[in-house]
């Protein structure tokens, strides 16, 4: 598109906002309608919810409703509302979760409800798996490592290669196979309400795949046992490791709505340090790479985690995809990339972002725009402790773009471009190539966004 998109002057707060495309979940009750009525009204066994303003809520068949971000366009993202009867499935472990989900080419919609929490670290039968059963017969040793490659004797120049590092790499594909699930097309996976509904220990992987719901469900604790290490990666070298709670890759029409992303019960600030670096064990929250395209994200959680969500994996990843809604989402303990944004048509608003530090994360910036992104952020609201300082809340390397305003920082209409491009040298451009117009229910004063938000997002319904 053509259009310009130019970031307007600070507005004055309405205190009227634009009504919600869909029902408040505030003040919601749950009520779980039992199996004989849902199967007389033809649905299968699936799970209800009783919205106190709305009436019987059906989480498992609902669809992204119209205009509701970047998944709403062409032929929108239905999931696996579609699914007959016998491809609804209710699971409570591993096992079940891996058999309903299928094969990954399978397309077949289906609907797949999550009853407690599992627990991706567990064999088929149910027992709990370590560290030391996925590098079992691998010939991995941590002591072993350690001494193969501290750069006192190894270097600084290359990375790891040799008898520890193989092992290494085979000791991770071990845990990879038990805890990556790869979700196929037309898919809903969805928490059954009142459950505390949720995945630990796990990674969804939607790759090259259309259409699919991620609804209702915490994610935690998903973790690397095995980081590689990488002396080229910056000035001193990291600790890199694998699994997103949710990646995507090459995937398009993909909603995301009320999950609840956290590292707990292990944070960043228990892991030790090894050659002078964090061992770190966490990876993504949720990230949109790999030409992945048409995405919303929507009144999720992300809590008490680093670097949180990545839009594009690379700065050559793939021109004219990459487009992204994230709207209504709570960031609170989040160090980085909330989001950073890579190449894509990115649309961020009425999210509340609290950058105060908790449990050890403290925040480096929210929004990053870089490779050329056109990032439209508006009628967000920021709350910044005590000197902290709003130039920092963005970032940037000097080719990317931010439009938007409307913005509130503790309350007050603030250009938080002028702001860090006061105090950088690489600046943030000010205009887009495109304006947004999938936008169904944005509010246009984001002055209630920290109380409204606080009771209707994250996986509000599966406790």
């Amino acid at each position: 598109m053509s259009q310009k998109h130019r970031a307007p002057q600070p507005r004055k707060d309405s205190s009227v906002a634009s009504p919600s495309h869909r029902r408040s979940l505030r003040k919601r009750r749950v009520v779980i309608v039992s199996a004989a009525a849902v199967t007389a009204a033809g649905l299968g066994a699936v799970a209800f919810v009783m919205n106190a303003n709305a009436g019987t809520v059906d989480l498992a068949h609902q669809v992204l409703p119209a205009k509701d971000g970047w998944a709403a366009s062409g032929s929108g993202t239905t999931g696996g509302s579609q699914a007959d009867s016998s491809h609804v499935y209710t699971v409570s472990n591993r096992a079940q979760l891996v058999k309903a989900l299928g094969k990954a080419d399978n397309s077949t919609p289906k609907i797949i409800q999550v009853k407690g929490v599992i627990d991706a670290n567990t064999d088929d039968s149910g027992r709990k798996l370590s560290c030391a059963d996925y590098s079992a017969g691998t010939g991995y040793a941590s002591a072993a490592y350690l001494k193969a490659y501290d750069p006192a004797t190894y270097g600084t120049s290359k990375l790891p290669s040799g008898t520890q590092e193989k092992a290494r790499d085979a000791a991770q594909q071990k845990q990879a196979k038990n805890i990556v699930f790869k979700v196929p097309a037309n898919t809903t996976i969805v928490g059954v309400p009142g459950t505390k509904a949720g995945i630990t220990g796990g990674s969804l992987q939607v790759q090259s795949v259309d259409n699919v719901i991620i609804r209702n469900l915490t994610f935690s604790a998903t973790e690397d046992c095995f980081p590689q290490w990488d002396p080229t990666d910056g000035d001193s070298g990291n600790w890199n490791s694998q699994y997103d709670a949710v990646t995507l890759r090459g995937a398009t029409h993909v909603w995301a709505d009320h999950n609840t992303f956290t590292d707990a019960s292990h944070f960043d600030s228990a892991n030790p340090k090894h050659y002078g670096r964090e061992y770190q064990i966490h990876d993504g929250d949720l990230d949109i790479t790999k030409g992945s395209d048409l995405v919303t994200v929507e009144r999720n959680q992300f809590t008490n985690h680093d670097k949180t969500m990545l839009i594009g994996s690379s700065d050559t990843d793939s021109v004219g995809k990459l487009r992204v809604s994230i709207h209504h989402n709570v960031w609170k303990g989040i160090v980085q990339r909330a989001p950073l944004t890579r190449i894509g048509q990115v649309h961020i608003y009425n999210n509340y972002f609290d950058t105060t530090t908790v449990n050890g994360y403290a925040p480096l910036y929210s929004i990053n725009s870089r490779a050329k992104a056109q990032v439209v952020a508006e009628d967000n609201y920021w709350k910044v402790p005590t000197g902290g300082k709003i130039s920092k809340l963005l970032s940037g390397d000097g080719t990317g773009s931010i439009a938007g305003g409307g913005n509130l920082v503790n309350g007050t209409s603030t250009d938080l471009v002028a702001a860090y491009n006061a105090a950088n040298s690489k600046k943030l451009k000010t205009t887009v190539n495109w304006t947004p117009t999938l936008n169904a229910g944005i509010q246009s004063s984001a002055k209630n966004l920290p109380t409204e938000l606080a009771t209707t997002t994250g996986a509000v319904l599966a406790n």
